[in-house]
């Protein structure tokens, strides 16, 4: 991402951070950011381009975090404590600023957002099944498909409670604490723990 692009993303994710979805207009994002509303259009086709653009460097900078935390000697080694830190993370992370956190959850579910939905689906299912694993996360180029199919199946089974409860949480349907326990309740099913 360029610089014209990343003060875009950054422009995008204050106004969202501050008055929510409907404050990042392109033009004024364009005005904000001090590029043409040509530059924007050029790299990114719709404001929920930009959003998606944000999460997926929120996801990058998660990948970061979490690779720092596999590789610390106060690593958890079952599996299931080391998946809910993951989730525990991964949400405090998104909810720390709601008013963003909703402009992306309805950036994703956007029209013409499917490819890259996927592409931070992958991010995510990558560093969920690392994990699950044990092993610190690594850069989405080396995942390949060698990766237990299993493991890919439960983190993609997690990933969607997560996004699910999300959703839950972003309706006012229950608090940050909620959309852990959601995700807990569906680890221990399919998750093994030390009593396990």
């Amino acid at each position: 991402m360029d610089d014209r692009a990343k003060r875009i993303v950054d422009t995008a994710i204050e106004l969202a951070a501050r008055d929510g979805y409907h404050a990042v207009r392109l033009r004024d994002v364009a005005a904000k950011a001090q590029v043409a509303l040509g530059t924007v259009y050029k790299r990114f086709g719709s404001k929920e381009e930009i959003l998606v653009a944000a999460l997926t460097r929120e996801g990058e900078r998660l990948l970061a975090r979490f690779s720092e935390l596999a590789n610390a000697p106060s690593q958890a080694t079952e599996p299931h404590a080391r998946v809910m830190a993951f989730f525990e993370l991964a949400t405090d992370n998104f909810v720390r600023r709601p008013k963003l956190a909703r402009a992306l959850l309805r950036a994703l579910a956007g029209e013409r957002m499917a490819s890259h939905v996927a592409s931070l689906h992958a991010l995510c299912i990558g560093i969920l099944v690392a994990t699950l694993e044990g092993r610190a996360p690594h850069e989405p180029s080396s995942w390949g498909g060698d990766a237990d199919v299993e493991a890919r199946e439960t983190a993609a089974i997690l990933l969607e409670v997560w996004f699910a409860a999300l959703v839950g949480w972003a309706a006012g349907a229950h608090d940050p604490s909620g959309v852990v326990a959601r995700v807990d309740r569906a680890a221990r099913r399919l998750v093994p723990t030390a009593s396990a």
